[in-house]
């Protein structure tokens, strides 16, 4: 590694507020942390058909396909096709940059995205924001973030099966009009979703997916980061690997 390499690593996990480094015997090159530290109510004849009841799912998804930004916001802000519409106070849309080349895919709302109908917003947010800071990138600035469900679980559970399924196209649309370089999917719901698999974070770690052709990266969900600590090293890797990988990208 060179000097300027390490230099700028080590910026990153100050940024991160991941310090200070440790090394893994036998790799005494690669740094590893220590353990530690829009909602349009407008109607439009696309929104209302999207939120009627179809004739089937594939009549839904086929109308979603074709929406442009604004038919979708006003579609999401007015969905009521799955059980939780009911408890919600706003919905999340997604924020950030439309064109952007990052895009970064959670679960769900908690409270305070609920609240303010924003995503990541709470604690969970701001160590994203910080993850963010680590690779010199920040949310609406070639970035945006979404989430699997557009309305909140109640108890920041996970998204059932069938919840997921109805916003399922939404994200998809997202992504179509997005058009990103890479995709990161922040915990295991996330990279179910997107990927159509069932498989482990841990398994999902450290490889370079594919979704519709668009690579993808699998690391740890905020949330759960903050929750457990010991896998803050494991998330620095991936945000390393992501780094790496976009570099590639951009000069592929």
């Amino acid at each position: 590694m060179t000097a300027n390499t390490a230099e700028r690593r080590a910026l990153m996990l100050r940024e991160m507020g991941l310090t200070p480094p440790w090394h893994l015997r036998g790799a005494a090159d690669e740094p590893v942390v220590a353990p530690a530290a829009i909602a349009q109510t407008a109607s439009t004849p696309d929104a209302r058909a999207a939120n009627a009841t179809p004739a089937g799912a594939d009549d839904r998804r086929s109308v979603i396909m074709r929406m442009d930004w604004a038919q979708i916001k006003a579609s999401v802000a007015s969905c009521t096709t799955c059980a939780l519409h009911a408890r919600r106070n706003k919905t999340v849309f997604g924020v950030g940059d439309e064109n952007a080349d990052w895009l970064f895919v959670g679960e769900g709302p908690g409270a305070d995205e609920d609240v303010q109908g924003e995503p990541f917003v709470g604690q969970a947010g701001k160590l994203l924001d910080s993850m963010l800071a680590a690779i010199q990138l920040k949310r609406g600035a070639n970035v945006y973030i979404a989430n699997v469900v557009k309305c909140r679980p109640p108890g920041n559970r996970n998204p059932e099966a069938d919840e997921a399924l109805a916003c399922e196209p939404y994200l998809h649309r997202q992504i179509d009009l997005i058009k990103p370089k890479l995709i990161i999917a922040l915990g295991k719901v996330a990279a179910v979703n997107l990927l159509a698999r069932e498989a482990s974070v841990a398994s999902m770690r450290n490889k370079v997916h594919q979704y519709r052709g668009i690579p993808l990266i699998v690391t740890y969900h905020p949330a759960y980061l903050l929750r457990s600590l010991q896998e803050k090293a494991r998330a620095w890797e991936d945000l390393c690997f992501a780094m790496d990988t976009m570099q590639g990208l951009n000069s592929g």
